[in-house]
């Protein structure tokens, strides 16, 4: 499950478009920042992608990706041309396909690899459907998942929802602010579409006629779309965005990706068999098997666009970092995360704090909630102000507030640790189970 936001420069408080994703995924799926630089490549060659191989493109752009590390694709990104995608998993009376294709992972990478605006996006993915279809495990490690996907896509200037069912798709272009989340949102309001999207469902019978015929009506799978509770986090996020449209800002995505139902009286221990918020904590059971595990934040400004990326699970425990795909090449993310513990990968590192603030959730958060904001709103106006610096600038800035956020986790574990651990009997079947099977020890 995940959840996806934009607002357009015509939304915002300074005219910059903003753009944020929470990605949902397995508690044990270590995911990390990755940057590929752009690249020429031999005419005919051939790309490995998570299960195909697809025709490589002869250029392909520098990006800057969030992925699960098993996967060839991500989960969200950005380009050196300021191009970012976010996708999500939606759910049809279209059954996934369960061969493998392209996850739509793969597609978000290819999309960035080899497009410069939302359209061209939009036409890489359409061209890549078309020619392979979607499919196979979305999960690794005995996980199963299979779902179609949705994506938003965006620069400094546009944004566009591109939501697909195997082959089939529909793309809405966005005017002010606009969410995503595990459900199909457009109707028969769209831009462009797939030459047989309505002859399509009226063969397929989803839809009785083609002139009755509404995407996402037509198209959404009842009993998981339900489930997943995308609908409701989905309207949760554009509440949030309209409410401040035209004095959105970067701590106006921060506080959407942080979002609990119940605000001040969240605790995640709570309804933990089937409450889903947009800040995802896993619980016990099928409908709360995954949780928010990485989220980004982009500042779309055309001429050098800035990230904030936690590269960690949680964002309500989490450092958003800042960095440049300018200077992401010479940066070190350190070692790649697996699904097994280690203590050296900055995924791994952060879920002690993690894991350790949901033994009790509500009074030890409460131990580095405020610390973690100043540090963040430090964050943020160093990088803003380092707007027109040079690259070997804004790297070392990068490092130093890397260096800063894990030194801050580990001063804010210790306080964590001091405060008693709060007993719950599901909780605690479902959080051992994980830390076993990644061999934590919490």
């Amino acid at each position: 499950m995940c959840d996806t936001l934009i607002a357009t420069r015509h939304a915002t408080s300074n005219k910059i478009a903003l753009f944020g994703k929470n990605s949902d995924r397995p508690p044990n799926e270590g995911q990390s920042l990755a940057f590929f630089p752009a690249a020429t490549h031999q005419t005919g060659s051939t790309v490995k992608c998570t299960y195909i191989e697809i025709p490589q493109a002869e250029k392909t752009h520098a990006v800057l990706l969030s992925k699960p590390f098993w996967m060839w694709g991500a989960e969200m990104g950005i380009n050196e041309h300021g191009l970012v995608i976010g996708n999500e998993a939606i759910y049809s009376k279209i059954p996934a396909n369960k061969k493998p294709a392209l996850l739509g992972m793969d597609l978000l990478r290819a999309a960035l690899e080899r497009a410069v605006t939302p359209r061209e996006a939009i036409q890489v993915m359409a061209e890549l459907l078309e020619q392979f279809g979607q499919g196979g495990n979305c999960a690794s490690h005995g996980e199963t998942m299979y779902y179609h996907n949705s994506f938003l896509i965006a620069n400094a200037e546009e944004a566009w929802v591109f939501e697909t069912v195997d082959k089939q798709w529909a793309a809405r272009q966005v005017k002010d602010t606009c969410t995503i989340s595990n459900c199909l949102t457009i109707t028969n309001q769209y831009d462009l579409a797939s030459n047989h999207l309505v002859e399509e469902a009226v063969r397929k019978g989803v839809s009785k006629s083609k002139t009755g015929f509404q995407f996402s009506r037509d198209y959404s799978d009842w009993l998981y779309t339900t489930f997943a509770q995308g609908r409701a986090r989905q309207a949760a996020t554009s509440r949030l965005l309209q409410e401040q449209q035209g004095r959105i800002g970067i701590e106006t995505m921060l506080a959407a990706l942080r979002h609990h139902n119940h605000n001040e009286n969240f605790d995640p221990q709570n309804n933990i068999l089937t409450e889903i918020n947009v800040c995802a904590h896993a619980g016990l059971g099928p409908v709360r098997s995954t949780q928010s595990t990485a989220s980004m934040i982009v500042y779309l400004d055309s001429r050098n666009p800035l990230i904030f990326a936690t590269s960690t699970s949680a964002p309500c425990t989490s450092i958003f970092k800042p960095f440049w795909i300018n200077a992401a090449a010479s940066l070190d993310f350190g070692p790649v995360p697996t699904a097994s513990a280690d203590s050296h990968s900055l995924f791994w590192s952060h879920e002690r704090l993690h894991r350790a603030t949901l033994l009790n959730y509500r009074e030890r958060i409460q131990t580095y909630a405020a610390d973690r904001d100043a540090l963040e709103k430090k964050f943020i106006a160093g990088a803003l102000n380092l707007h027109n610096a040079p690259i070997k600038e804004k790297l070392e800035f990068s490092r130093q507030c890397l260096r800063e956020a894990q030194a801050a986790e580990l001063e804010w574990l210790k306080r964590v640790e001091s405060v008693p651990v709060k007993a719950n009997l599901l909780r605690s079947l479902a959080w051992n189970g994980f830390n076993k099977k990644a061999g934590l020890r919490i």
